[in-house]
């Protein structure tokens, strides 16, 4: 396992700054002023802005591959809003965003939208990440199979109490407490995924959990501080709270498996790995200054993954991704 932890947001930036530095040599220039001019100054340099929506799980990536990007361009400007992934489909299909950040591939309903506005689009994939299923700290479970976590999450759930889970022995005092619930509303990629991968459609859930809408910081509060509480948060943000929360491994079918980094790149932490994606138009790939940023992104994805704690591509993610920014080129 290679260990890997989610800095601050305050802790990105430094170390964002240190490793251009190192790279570059000292590029320092006042990035807070923003041009509304996309393409180049008559020096040639890069100027404009760039607007991202969307994930919440992706956005602190994107906000790190922004920083990293506006210290060799200080001409543009990045912009990352987050909005959940439904959220910022909605706008990047009427053309009202560059980018989209997707914890999730696109649905049929927006690739609708999209065709609707004459909206060209590549899903480009930019980091892996998992789902990890977490309890309270004392909670004495270990692992569960997905069949276990979806008689709790499913919409007409077998077990509202931790007795409840058929084949977990939990003890006696706390076999008749009621299972608290946290996760993300409806907006949010992770819960298309999550519903999807544990309760085999998307959207299907038991109706009494707490909706933390596009605050995993909230799921991790609620379940540390209550003993029988249990919820699912990314990858990402459960490195800054193993202190809090503890992530359980999930057994689906080659025994139980921790959501580690060398487990996601091996394909064996399943059903709960995925992809994270960052969907570009052709209109906008056409201003010079966003297509430099997604092949700056693509091409630093493993520096820019280690700084926001995220799972790195493979090289044959890396070429898929270059190829499908390739493709929206003509």
């Amino acid at each position: 396992m290679i260990p890997f932890t989610r800095p601050t947001r305050a802790l990105i930036g430094g170390l964002a700054i240190a490793l251009i530095l190192t790279a570059c040599g000292d590029t320092s220039t006042d990035t807070t002023g923003t041009s509304d001019d996309a393409g180049q100054d008559m020096d040639g340099a890069l100027s404009g802005t760039i607007r991202l929506d969307g994930s919440s799980t992706v956005g602190p990536l994107s906000e790190v591959a922004a920083e990293l990007f506006s210290d060799e361009h200080p001409g543009v400007a990045v912009d990352v809003a987050i909005s959940g992934t439904s959220g910022g489909f909605q706008k990047f299909c009427i053309g009202e965003n560059d980018m989209n950040n997707a914890s999730r591939s696109i649905k049929e309903s927006e690739i609708e939208l999209c065709g609707q506005n004459n909206i060209a689009y590549e899903g480009v994939q930019v980091a892996n990440d998992a789902l990890s299923v977490v309890v309270n700290l004392d909670n004495p479970i270990d692992c569960l199979t997905p069949e276990q976590v979806s008689s709790i999450w499913d919409a007409e759930p077998t077990a509202t109490t931790w007795g409840q889970i058929e084949g977990v022995e939990v003890p006696e005092e706390m076999a008749d407490q009621a299972i608290t619930l946290y996760g993300p509303g409806s907006d949010s990629g992770t819960f298309d995924f999550f519903t999807d991968a544990i309760n085999g459609e998307e959207g299907r859930i038991i109706s009494t959990y707490t909706d933390i809408g596009e605050d995993d910081a909230a799921a991790v509060s609620g379940i540390e501080t209550d003993p029988y509480a249990m919820g699912y948060i990314p990858y990402s943000y459960l490195q800054e709270a193993l202190d809090q929360v503890k992530p359980l491994q999930i057994d689906g079918g080659d025994g139980c498996i921790e959501a580690t980094l060398d487990n996601v790149l091996s394909g064996t932490y399943v059903p709960l790995g995925r992809p994270l994606f960052v969907y570009a138009s052709d209109v906008a790939l056409a201003k010079p200054e966003v297509l430099a940023f997604m092949e700056f992104y693509v091409d630093n994805s493993a520096q820019i993954a280690e700084i926001a704690g995220f799972v790195p591509m493979t090289d044959d993610q890396i070429a898929a991704s270059k190829a499908q920014i390739a493709s929206l080129l003509g």
